[in-house]
């Protein structure tokens, strides 16, 4: 039996209207948290003046050293008067915002200021902050991070933060982004602790094997270095590479670029270029 077709209910305006706002809303909210996210957004003097000295929304403060960064490339020289929150920033706890800092400084290589603060952050217990610094003070004619422009072509060492059962959370060969959680320490003694890693890279040999025990600080892994940082790497080399870096520079231009290990043509290009640098210099 066929049931009778029940009748549409006639909508009214104030429907219609409701209906119509949704997709609008979405739109508009949608619009409003990409305006606020996207760092491209221009910030007013008075957004980057508070921004910079109030640090309690990060993103906030994190666009307005990409803006400043970029005020300063473009040799505004307006982008002076913020100098000193950026210096204050480059002391502050949050690991993020010194190793932002460190990036601004080195845009402006004129700036006596940056140059000392950038020195000083050679000594930051974050190994992204000190190799942030050590590109930056390259373009000072600076090779005072040399030794960690060199760290970023090796592997880096993850340590135990204390001592208990480790469990590996990665295989060899997974990226590792900074902040990735590569493995869990156990002990009856206290909490559960991770071992994060704090540079990018790819997981390599494990130490310690999966399920074994650890003495705190022991090495238990190494992550290889990713593309990007080897590329920055070998460009400061460029500048003030020695004889001693050439072993490590010549084995990324000899590196395929398919397989393990493996680096795109462009690293291999530029090892090939600062291997040639290196060797002009000590001929001259």
């Amino acid at each position: 039996m066929q049931l009778p077709a029940m009748a549409a209910p006639r909508s009214t305006p104030k429907r219609n209207l409701s209906i119509a706002l949704v997709p609008v809303l979405l739109v508009v909210i949608t619009f409003l948290f990409w305006r606020e996210t996207w760092f491209g957004r221009r910030l007013t003097d008075r957004e980057m003046s508070q921004y910079l000295t109030d640090t309690s929304v990060p993103h906030k403060t994190q666009h307005a050293l990409a803006q400043l960064a970029e005020r300063i490339t473009r040799g505004d020289a307006s982008a002076r008067q913020w100098y000193p929150q950026v210096l204050a920033l480059a002391e502050n706890r949050e690991a993020e915002f010194r190793l932002m800092a460190a990036w601004v400084m080195g845009q402006d290589n004129r700036a006596q200021e940056f140059h000392e603060s950038l020195r000083k952050l050679l000594d930051d217990p974050e190994p992204m902050v000190r190799r942030n610094s050590a590109l930056a003070l390259v373009r000072f004619g600076d090779a005072s991070g040399h030794v960690e422009l060199r760290a970023m072509l090796e592997p880096f060492s993850l340590r135990a933060p204390q001592a208990g059962t480790i469990t590996f959370r990665l295989r060899e060969g997974e990226p590792v982004r900074r902040g990735t959680v590569v493995a869990r320490i156990e002990s009856s003694a206290s909490r559960p602790v991770d071992v994060v890693s704090p540079v990018a890279g790819e997981f390599g040999r494990r130490t310690v094997a999966d399920g074994g025990t650890v003495a705190a600080g022991a090495v238990v892994a190494e992550t290889s270095p990713d593309e990007g940082q080897v590329w920055e790497a070998l460009r400061a080399l460029y500048l003030v590479g020695t004889q001693e870096d050439l072993a490590d520079v010549e084995r990324f231009a000899a590196m395929p670029l398919t397989g393990a290990p493996a680096m795109p043509a462009r690293v291999r290009e530029q090892a090939a270029l600062t291997a040639e640098s290196i060797r002009r210099r000590a001929r001259d």
